[in-house]
């Protein structure tokens, strides 16, 4: 039993030692890493080592266009590291010969000088820098032939002028890719151009070593090699052939034997490249293929066996390669899987600063809207403190003075005088400011000042009235801000929840959707699936030029709808200007139902501006919204009215705010912009194009009218139009609506129009059940001509019909059963 225990217990202590040696040989890593790094980037070593390998390559062992551009360009970009790079070419050039040292030395000096005299004229210097190298190497390179020659042949002169030219095109190429060695964390991916000028780069530094070699075997083709499946590993087959055609031909040109490399180097990239899911080993078979297979060409064997034991050692070299490095070098070229990773951590971590961002956001409007609220709530007064005031007021300017005031408000009278007081203050309220005789007579009798007294009141009631509708004013505004900012903080802490919702991974259903159009006989460009949720799928297709023929409605919709098991729409589509254009269409879940709506609508007396407006707007999260609104009155005034609160409700619902604080923002606007009776109707309905569930909100407006079959279902409700009062609460209606049901909504001009009709309820269902059609329009232009003519052809009102018809949505075209696929397979 102890034994258990104790083993029960060693094992935990065991598990603990093992986590704590494997965080220790991390931390010692990634020390080790971070010294590593300081040695070679920031302290410039790695400039050092290529400027001393660069000192050793030469061209046709005549020609060293190299080490000058490289000089040239770390002195413009890490002109504190030039002294180092200077030692390094001029001691890379020592182990050649003294001879090149000197020539070396010469040279950069003479640039140097040239460089210093140039800049005296102009300060673009990225721009002048090439120049100078052409003219510094041109010069030096004349200048040592005739002085170690001692005659100047055309041979020279254009030998010289080669290696100018190379030099000012090698300029502009370590230009861009020196900033790629001084930098040992580049958040940024590295472009095309900026990848070929780095193979450039590490090409020619690897022509330095071309003379060391050990019984045949040569460092400068296993570096070639080991570079080769460095890329072909991380980057592909594209970039790996292409590492191997760059670092192939520098090679030729550095030694005219070593062409047949070029061949082997770039057929290893690809085959490598092509094989690099197979990991590290899939690569290595690449690179012994292209070497078996191009030494067949051969007739040596011993080239062969040299060349095999190159490919070994390239091959130990990058087995032994950690895969940190590897990884860190994917992730800077494009189309890698570690370049994705990173980019969409970086998306992710973006996304989610955003989010804490919009939250912050959030919780500032809702505390605002809080403190609103409590500050409301602290300044209530209690109505008798209020009067206590009013009093207070009216006592200082009349009793304060008077002789008698120790009598009237002794403790014995104190109550008397006070309660007389607040009589004649509501009495003067009640009657407009006129007392009786009675209490005229009473209050002579108790008051030497009775007629003072009596003005003073009046006076002031003018003040505290002004005072209250002030005060209330203030309150309602603070309730309005309030409001609007709890509104405005709900919808941005949804717009959060909404930017973290992370997008998923749809790769395996894109190229699913892409074989199946394409085995339809579809071509298809590019596919980008956002969503496949039911009932929300949001798709984006990149199709060619299709000449207008409408196959993305017609073809690419209907297999959709099948694939994906629900029907599909074409959301949106931009179609291409020319035939070397692309096409661009959106598809998405088609809604359960649609709405079909109609409008009739008169001016009074048959005028040409009615006070009535109406609007139709498709709102956010698959809503359809209807409304009326009547402004008090006819005309220009009353059509500007209700043409504004229709305008406030539109931005407001789009906005995302909810129905019942946009009517609330929207009352509290209209009422405290003016201080004239102006109001407005709304009768606002907002169907739920997935269910048919709908919300019917009716402020001040005349009742609704549901046509079912043979059933009028009417909808009411009782509440007072926008702008009369300040504070109300918001009576909503639901209903649940059905397919070919019939919603009629009416401002007040139609529901009173009629005359001699005492039941106006009772005639409108009679004459809504007679409808022989279902056509919205035809249903809105009948009602308004029974209407009208039950009037005797007079319109005593602004009148307006909105007629909306919920249909089942029926696509024009049926799926087309595709090949291969289903959602979810």
């Amino acid at each position: 039993m102890t034994g258990k225990i104790q083993g029960s217990y060693m094992e935990p202590m065991q598990e603990r030692k093992v986590v704590d040696f494997k965080f220790s040989l991390h931390s010692l890593l990634e020390s080790l890493r971070n010294k590593l790094e300081s040695v070679l980037f920031r302290r410039g070593f790695v400039l050092f080592i290529f400027g001393f390998m660069l000192g050793r390559a030469f061209i046709l062992s005549v020609l060293s266009p190299f080490s000058l551009p490289f000089f040239a360009a770390a002195y413009y970009i890490r002109k504190d590291k030039s002294p180092l790079i200077f030692f390094g070419i001029v001691a890379g050039s020592l182990t050649i010969s003294i001879t090149n040292a000197l020539y070396s030395f010469m040279i950069i000096s003479l640039f140097l000088v040239l460089n210093k005299i140039v800049k005296w004229f102009t300060r673009n210097e990225s721009k002048i820098l090439p120049f100078i190298v052409l003219a510094s190497v041109l010069l030096g390179r004349i200048v040592w032939s005739y002085a170690t020659v001692g005659d100047l042949t055309i041979y020279n002169a254009l030998m010289a002028t080669v290696e100018a030219g190379l030099a000012f095109v090698l300029t502009m190429i370590f230009m861009q890719s020196i900033p790629l060695l001084s930098m040992s964390k580049r958040r940024q991916a590295l472009k095309t151009e900026e990848l070929v000028c780095l193979i450039i780069l590490i090409a020619s530094m690897m022509t330095g070593a071309m003379g060391w070699a050990f019984e045949e075997v040569t460092v400068a083709n296993i570096l070639a090699r080991y570079l080769v499946l460095i890329f072909a590993f991380t980057a592909g087959a594209t970039v790996g052939s292409t590492v191997g055609v760059v670092t192939g031909l520098i090679f030729g040109l550095a030694d005219i034997n070593s062409f047949p490399e070029m061949s082997l180097l770039a057929f290893s990239g690809l085959l490598g490249g092509l094989l690099k899911e197979g990991k590290k080993a899939g690569t290595i078979f690449g690179l012994i293929v292209a070497t078996l297979l191009l030494g067949l060409y051969s007739n040596q064997s011993g080239s062969i066996m040299t060349s095999l034991y190159e490919t070994l050692l390239a091959t130990i070299i990058f087995i032994l390669t950690p895969r940190l490095f590897t990884s860190q070098i994917a992730k800077h070229i494009p189309g890698t899987s570690e370049h994705s990773a990173e980019q969409q951590a970086y998306v992710r971590k973006i996304r989610d600063a955003t989010a804490r961002r919009v939250e912050q956001f959030s919780s500032i409007f809702h505390a605002l809207a809080t403190s609103f609220q409590k500050q409301e709530a602290a300044e209530r007064m209690d109505p008798d403190m209020e009067v206590d005031y009013f009093f207070a007021n009216v006592t200082a300017k009349t009793c304060q003075t008077c002789f008698k005031k120790e009598k009237c408000w002794a403790a014995n009278g104190y109550n008397k005088t006070y309660d007389t007081m607040k009589s004649i203050m509501y009495e003067l309220e009640e009657n407009n400011g006129v007392l009786s005789n009675k209490t005229v007579w009473d209050w002579e009798r108790r008051c030497v000042r009775s007629d003072k007294v009596i003005d003073t009141i009046q006076n002031e009631l003018h003040y505290f009235h002004a005072d209250q509708k002030l005060q209330q004013q203030i309150k309602e505004s603070r309730k309005l801000v309030a409001e609007q900012l709890h509104g405005v903080s709900e919808v941005m802490a949804n717009f959060a929840k909404e930017i973290q919702k992370e997008r998923e991974n749809h790769e395996k259903q894109e190229d699913q959707l892409l074989d199946a159009l394409q085995s339809f006989g579809i071509e298809v460009d590019h596919i980008e699936i956002y969503n496949l949720d039911q009932g929300n799928v949001d798709i984006d297709i990149t199709i060619p030029y299709c000449s207008g023929m409408g196959q993305c409605e017609k073809l690419i919709a209907p297999l959709l709808s099948d694939i994906l098991g629900e029907q599909i729409v074409v959301y949106s589509e931009e179609c291409g200007k020319h035939k070397h254009d692309y096409c661009y269409a959106t598809f998405r879940s088609a809604k359960r139902f649609v709405v079909e709506t109609g409008i009739a609508y008169a001016a009074k007396n048959g005028g040409f501006v009615s006070g009535d407006s109406y609007t139709t707007i498709e709102i956010g999260a698959g809503k359809y919204a209807l409304a009326i609104s009547d402004g008090m009155g006819n005309g220009e005034r009353a059509y500007l009215e209700s043409k504004e609160t229709l305008a406030l409700l539109e931005q407001i619902l789009q906005s995302g705010i909810d129905e019942e604080i946009a009517i609330k923002s929207i009352n509290s606007i209209l009422s405290l912009r003016t201080t004239d009776e102006v109001y407005a109707t709304l009768d606002l309905a907002i169907v739920d194009l997935q269910d048919a569930q709908s919300k019917f909100i009716k402020v001040g407006s005349t009742p609704s009218f549901i046509k079912r079959g043979d059933r009028v279902i009417k909808i009411q409700a009782s509440n007072l139009p926008i702008g009369i009062i300040q504070d109300f609460e918001v009576d909503v209606v639901s209903e649940q609506l059905k397919a070919g049901d019939l919603l009629i909504m009416m401002s007040d001009g139609i529901f009173e129009g009629p005359r001699h009709i005492e039941n106006m309820d009772l005639w409108l269902k009679r004459k809504i059940l007679e409808l022989e059609t279902d056509d919205p329009q035809a249903v809105a232009d009948i009602i308004m001509e029974e209407v009208i003519r039950s009037s005797d052809g007079y319109i005593d009102d602004d009148m307006t019909v909105l007629v909306a018809k919920i249909n089942h949505n029926n696509p024009k075209w049926k799926p087309i059963p595709a090949i291969s696929l289903r959602k979810g397979a």
